[in-house]
């Protein structure tokens, strides 16, 4: 008999539809929702970032939304130990826990039981790199971070600066590979049984999704939510690397036209969708609905696979 406590997990690219299956299943099974999403657990960003409103919430509680400053540095360690806390909250208080998102490592440290060690960022170094960006291209670092670690890299995208620097960092705090610390930190497993769902559809309806989003995310204020958080906050560690934020912030500095800027995050936000779907994809025992079916049909493909077990 399995004793692990359920937890389900919806996952799948941006603008699929997570949020409105997840609040709907909650709504139905008496489920409370944890956020795997890197960016929507900082406050003051709520347009970029897609998050979810009170009335769109419908009543159903959510945990990780709105809970860190931008200018705090927020690690893959420190999500796993918040979100399991916040499961153990939801299975307490009687309710069925559903954790939705995009963030691949985010779900991995819990469906895999990963122990991310939390290696503080040394500033130096962090400005060596940066500073090697500016002078040979990021390419060049990406070339770096291949020779040590070709493994992690594969998962990276030539131009996500933030990871690539990461796996730079890691090999030089500990000598190992970002790779090496996963697999040695595999240790008992996960500590719930997690039932995992993923949302696909057919890329171009998904593209066009992703398109207007973005021109939504800029009728609604996006320029001048980014010109607030810049006000706000002197530093903004890994915060102002999010999709929409970055080139924002590229706009206001006068280093593209707002055209060129709304484009680039058109493209990257499609980029970052097809990496999500690679990355989901190699889940085992993944169940996979239809992004464009109807909610009760998804939801009932759910509650078989949940009763199952």
């Amino acid at each position: 008999m399995n004793e692990k406590s359920k937890v389900i997990v919806i996952c799948g690219p941006t603008a699929s539809g997570k949020t409105s299956l997840s609040i709907e299943l909650a709504k139905t099974i008496g489920g409370q929702i944890v956020s795997a999403d890197s960016m929507q657990i900082y406050k003051d960003m709520t347009i970029g970032t897609a998050k979810p409103t009170v009335d769109e919430m419908q009543g159903i509680k959510h945990y990780l939304i709105d809970c860190v400053l931008p200018s705090t540095r927020y690690s893959v360690a420190d999500y796993k130990k918040d979100a399991t806390i916040a499961i153990d909250q939801i299975l307490s208080d009687g309710k069925i826990p559903i954790v939705v998102g995009g963030t691949g490592l985010y779900i991995n440290s819990l469906i895999y039981g990963i122990e991310y060690d939390d290696i503080p960022v040394d500033l130096n170094y962090r400005a060596e790199l940066e500073e090697l960006v500016q002078k040979e291209g990021l390419d060049y670092l990406y070339e770096k971070a291949k020779e040590i670690d070709e493994q992690a890299i594969q998962k990276v995208s030539k131009n996500d600066q933030k990871r690539i620097l990461r796996i730079l960092e890691i090999y030089h705090a500990t000598g190992k590979t970002k790779t090496q610390q996963e697999i040695e930190s595999r240790k008992s497993g996960p500590q719930y049984d997690y039932l995992l769902f993923g949302i696909q559809m057919d890329r171009e309806v998904l593209y066009d999704r992703i398109n207007r989003r973005v021109d939504l995310m800029i009728q609604n204020g996006l320029i001048e939510e980014v010109k607030e958080l810049c006000k706000k906050y002197k530093e903004y560690p890994t915060a102002m690397q999010g999709l929409g934020y970055k080139e924002m912030v590229e706009f206001l500095e006068g280093n593209c036209s707002k055209e060129e800027a709304i484009e680039k995050i058109k493209q990257e936000s499609r980029r970052y969708a097809k990496r999500q779907m690679t990355w989901f994809r190699r889940y085992e025992n993944i169940t996979w609905l239809d992004g464009l079916g109807d909610l009760k049909s998804n939801i009932a493909i759910i509650l078989e696979e949940y009763n199952k077990r």
